[in-house]
């Protein structure tokens, strides 16, 4: 039996981004986990999470949207930032959404929803944007090779409700095809209101 502590946050949102910074290096002094994947659009919350995290000795994976999510042709992350990030340390992953993908365009166009999408919204609805964040990255992180898989690997994955951070979770990662091995194994921080 091990004893953790959780940070439960009023509300979620950016506002809480050191805060779950913070929570994050206070867990990795235990000592037992090497990679920490934070997503980051703009790359703000990455550079933020690379220099409170930098010197804990974990690896630090930057996962942001794909090359056209917001504008076609475009990526959301300028490349000062993604430059600074890499050069800082950082991997930085960009992939599509795990939990959308195609899917949502198939729903877009001719109405519906996917299993996948029902997925990401049961996530949504039990545990908050946040938590559905950090599953996806999780995910997406592990497809590009930025983490390690397998039942005794552990990374934390942060994720946040629009911008920031406001959920921590000890995950045990997987690929999306195996996306049912994945595990929640600790909750480091989330917040109590949707």
């Amino acid at each position: 039996m091990a004893k953790s502590s959780i940070l439960y946050l009023d509300s979620p949102g950016e506002a809480n981004t050191e805060g779950i910074l913070d929570a994050v290096a206070e867990r990795l002094k235990k000592g037992d986990i090497r990679h920490v994947v934070i997503a980051s659009d703009s790359g703000k919350t990455g550079l933020l999470a690379l220099k409170k995290l930098g010197k804990s000795g974990a690896s630090v994976v930057v996962v942001t949207e794909m090359c056209g999510s917001e504008k076609e042709g475009e990526n959301t992350m300028d490349p000062q930032s993604e430059k600074e990030l890499v050069d800082g340390g950082a991997k930085v992953v960009r992939a599509t959404h795990a939990l959308s993908g195609v899917e949502r365009s198939i729903s877009k166009k001719v109405g519906g929803a996917s299993r996948v999408e029902a997925i990401s919204e049961a996530l949504r609805a039990l545990f908050g944007q946040g938590a559905k964040v950090a599953v996806e990255i999780t995910l997406m992180a592990a497809d590009n090779g930025a983490i390690p898989c397998g039942p005794d690997v552990e990374v934390i994955a942060v994720g946040g409700t629009e911008q920031g951070s406001d959920t921590a979770l000890v995950m045990r990662p997987a690929h999306s095809n195996s996306f049912f091995s994945m595990r929640v194994r600790e909750i480091v921080a989330m917040p109590r209101r949707r």
